[in-house]
């Protein structure tokens, strides 16, 4: 079942970023904090010296559960999900810890470049600083902490940038793909160029996730990760 979590995160490639990253506010806006009411300072996992809260977790559970119930067809059990869930959130923390290890940082104005092009902020395309300041209290966000999550998921996906754009195709590799248009080349040599492009980038693509899976699992032999499986 984790196996087909997964497989359709690689289908829908933007959606970590969305619910585990908070790039955008799309899942944000309307929910509030789920009136959970825990207490802030509860933590359900450390890796290194960050840490998870249970309304951290909660919260992507939520927006996780939702997403795989309208997009994947099937029952997922309560344990599976939420076993992915604090699993993607561990590499999320991985992923900066990272970012911090090959001294990333993010500028002011690449920070404020990114938030003024998230469309829930945006009125007739511009960005609209009232629009900004009465989303995030609807959802009980301080600029300080919605620039703060911003600030983290934009270092973690320039770590796994570095990481990817450092992944090429081997020779034997590019011929692989390539071969596999050789019979649609064939039938339509007028979409023979675009079928290879595509079948490389898609080679490519697979190579880059290994790498980064392999990366991620490389940190975190050197990193004291501890989860409380009660708190989930």
């Amino acid at each position: 079942m984790i196996k087909v979590l997964r497989f359709a995160n690689e289908k829908y490639p933007w959606f970590l970023a969305l619910t585990i990253g908070f790039i955008a506010v799309t899942f944000v806006v309307g929910m509030g904090w789920w009136g959970f009411g825990e207490q802030p300072g509860t933590v359900v996992a450390s890796v290194g010296d960050l840490t998870i809260s249970q309304d951290e977790f909660k919260r992507a559970y939520e927006n996780t559960y939702r997403f795989y119930k309208d997009k994947v067809p099937g029952e997922f059990k309560d344990e599976t999900i939420k076993q992915y869930v604090v699993e993607q959130l561990v590499d999320n923390r991985v992923w900066l810890i990272a970012a911090k290890n090959m001294g990333l940082t993010v500028a002011d104005e690449d920070l404020r470049e990114v938030i003024m092009q998230i469309p829930e902020f945006q009125k007739n395309g511009t960005f609209d600083p009232e629009q900004y300041q009465r989303l995030l209290a609807a959802n009980h966000l301080t600029p300080a902490v919605f620039e703060a999550m911003e600030t983290k998921e934009i270092l973690s996906n320039r770590a796994r940038m570095i990481v990817s754009d450092a992944v090429a195709l081997t020779p034997s590799e590019l011929a692989e793909a390539q071969a596999l248009t050789l019979r649609q080349a064939e039938a339509d040599p007028a979409k023979a160029a675009a079928a290879k492009e595509r079948a490389v980038q898609e080679v490519l693509f697979q190579k880059q996730q290994r790498a980064l899976m392999a990366y991620t699992q490389s940190l975190k032999t050197t990193i004291p990760i501890n989860i409380r499986r009660e708190l989930l």
